[in-house]
């Protein structure tokens, strides 16, 4: 049948659609009375623009097509974030704070999760220039603030720091290919394969990475790490960090210490927002100063975006 869509591929139908539309412009207007403008990158770009500064994390879920004009190719944008990275850095090239925001859609080769559409509609704001924990706060608050506005049920926030892991390998000089495998085992929360991986390392590093998939829960689990984790200056600053943003979060806040998600180029903290009626994250966010490194300009990035066709369906 010549008329049905690709897997994952689905039309939106008016009451959907006017759900979708209403909400779009709950949040926008949230934004714009925050002082963030909007911006709109386009679809697609080419591949060498669409990925600097993300690693592979986007590679595998960007659809590639050949530009019959030049020959090169270009991809269809699989997240927003990178893009407004790329405005931020080369097309305003502001002194000072700079907050934007946006909302399109985005295309996937494959669902994010099980049941998920290939085409989600990204709603988000990032803040540049801004390097210190203000910034994470002011956009923890702000996605907080998002959902409680579309009347998100149950919400809650997983926050993690990727400067923990970081800091602890880092600083045992832990080679680049044991990093990596270190990594892995950290995503899979393997408890034995990190006591394999750390086998030769000194007795202090391999207690401090095994001990990272069993720190998670509440604020407490902070003070455990505080106590437990060495005593590396850029870990007690990103712990720091987190105990701020425990104090401020209007929601429930759970923290996962392991959690290494976009670690090719998030930079700092990572948090994921849940909420009843959607299977996985609602929303996802952190800091990526090294985006904007990869750009040709260094500037402090903070944001998050939001799955704005899940949270519509979970609020309808």
């Amino acid at each position: 049948m010549k008329w049905l869509l690709p897997e994952f591929i689905e039309d939106i139908l008016p009451p959907e659609a006017m759900r979708i539309e209403r909400l779009r412009r709950r949040i926008l207007d949230l934004f714009f009375r925050k002082d963030y403008q909007l911006v709109m990158p386009p679809l697609l770009e080419y591949m060498d623009s669409l990925l600097t500064g993300t690693g592979h994390d986007l590679e595998l879920r960007t659809f590639k097509v050949v530009d019959q004009l030049s020959g090169r190719t270009m991809g269809l944008r699989a997240d927003i974030t990178p893009q407004v990275a790329r405005i931020d850095a080369h097309l305003l090239n502001r002194k000072g704070v700079t907050r934007l925001c946006y909302c399109g859609a985005v295309l996937h080769t494959r669902p994010a999760s099980p049941g998920a559409t290939r085409e989600p509609l990204q709603i988000g704001a990032e803040m540049y220039g801004e390097a210190g924990s203000r910034a994470d706060l002011e956009i923890l608050r702000l996605l907080c603030e998002a959902l409680r506005l579309a009347g998100a049920r149950r919400a809650r926030i997983d926050i993690g720091h990727v400067a923990v892991f970081r800091s602890i390998v880092r600083a045992a000089r832990v080679r680049p290919e044991l990093e990596g495998e270190l990594f892995e085992a950290l995503q899979k929360k393997d408890a034995a394969a990190l006591a394999g991986l750390t086998r030769k390392l000194p007795a202090k590093v391999r207690a401090a990475l095994c001990l990272l998939p069993e720190l998670y829960g509440g604020p407490e689990v902070l003070a455990v790490a505080a106590r437990k984790l060495p005593d590396i200056d850029s870990l007690k600053k990103a712990l720091a960090t987190l105990r701020a943003l425990a104090r401020a979060c209007p929601i429930p806040a759970s923290f996962d210490l392991a959690e290494l998600r976009g670690y090719h180029y998030h930079s700092g903290v990572v948090f994921d927002a849940y909420c009843k009626g959607v299977g996985g994250a609602v929303a996802r966010g952190g800091r990526y100063d090294e985006v904007g490194k990869a750009f040709g300009r260094a500037r402090p990035a903070t944001g998050f975006s939001i799955d704005l066709r899940s949270l519509a369906g979970a609020v309808a």
